[in-house]
């Protein structure tokens, strides 16, 4: 065996922090990946990984070696793609993470676009609002909202995620009016449940002072579009981003309140592992989409027209 596929082992053998998933990534058997390291850690006369039954830990020198073998393999993929293909034409995979709704709504269709202007490039997509682990799950990219807090990822901001306070005409009729946050106390609303404290709205006040409101919501859901489907039926108010609620706004079946507060203050971010080199091909991607949605998406202009 190469000395460059030791390496390619041993580098996913660290990111997937498991034989098995390594094993799987590569295509070979979990036998295979300890014959490997061992030929590999033979060859170079030092341990590399500390291995128990349940966890596995670089040594100085394995974190030495893989960060140099992980530059390594993604200069090596880079040459082999730029040799290939011309300065003008992109290829290979690219395998993206996204939330559900977005991804459905918005970013789908520009990432087929993309893939429209560049046929070499072909994209494999995972649609969830689960949290994903970028680098064991195997990801190139990942769009994510929210705030950053793993610093061994990059992250670059897309564009500004707005939310807004939402409710049906018979709501309002019913409840309030509402004319501050404080308004929200007492009547049903609605959580969403991969947020950390759901019942926590977080705001900026027209004066730009900062508030939290805290409320019990009697209904939760890790989709937005049930929240929708709920408020649409008047069983109580919710605060999601606008790309989920332009269609119900534009329709009346929902209308905006409070809208001179700017609630949770959250970005759309396109996230990869600091340790890689980032492909052309994914850049470019990511140069694509922040092009399309721009600093005020067009949702949010739809939305403002009404």
């Amino acid at each position: 065996m190469s000395e460059l596929e030791e390496v390619r082992v041993f580098v996913t053998l660290v990111e997937c922090h498991s034989a098995s998933k390594a094993a799987e990534r590569l295509g070979v058997a979990n036998s295979a990946i300890s014959r490997r390291m061992k030929a590999l850690e033979e060859r170079l006369g030092v341990q590399l990984l500390q291995r128990t039954t349940r966890t596995m830990h670089l040594t100085d020198d394995g974190q030495l070696y893989y960060d140099r073998c992980r530059k390594l393999l993604d200069d090596w993929n880079d040459a082999e793609q730029e040799v290939m293909q011309s300065a003008t034409l992109l290829s290979g995979n690219i395998t993206v993470s996204m939330p559900l709704s977005l991804g459905i709504s918005q970013l789908s269709p520009i990432i087929a676009d993309f893939m429209s202007e560049h046929p070499g490039v072909t994209v494999n997509f995972d649609l969830s609002d689960r949290r994903v682990d970028v680098i064991e799950d195997g990801f190139d990219l990942v769009f994510r909202i929210g705030h950053l807090e793993d610093s061994t990822l990059i992250a670059r901001k897309v564009t500004r995620v707005r939310h807004m306070v939402y409710c049906s005409p018979d709501f309002v009729e019913k409840y309030g009016p509402f004319n501050t946050p404080d308004d929200l106390h007492g009547v049903p609303v609605f959580g969403y449940s991969n947020l950390r404290y759901p019942g926590r709205w977080p705001y900026t006040s027209p004066d730009g002072k900062t508030g939290e409101i805290r409320l019990s919501p009697g209904t939760l859901s890790n989709n937005g579009e049930a929240l929708i489907a709920a408020a649409e039926r008047g069983l109580g108010a919710g605060c999601q981003p606008t790309f989920t609620l332009q269609e119900a706004f534009s329709s009346g079946r929902l209308i905006p309140v409070l809208t001179d507060y700017k609630w949770f203050g959250m970005n759309l971010y396109a996230v990869y592992p600091r340790a890689r080199h980032l492909s052309r091909r994914v850049r470019a991607l990511i140069d694509y989409v922040i092009e399309r949605l721009g600093k005020e998406p067009y949702w949010d202009k739809c939305i403002d027209e009404l």
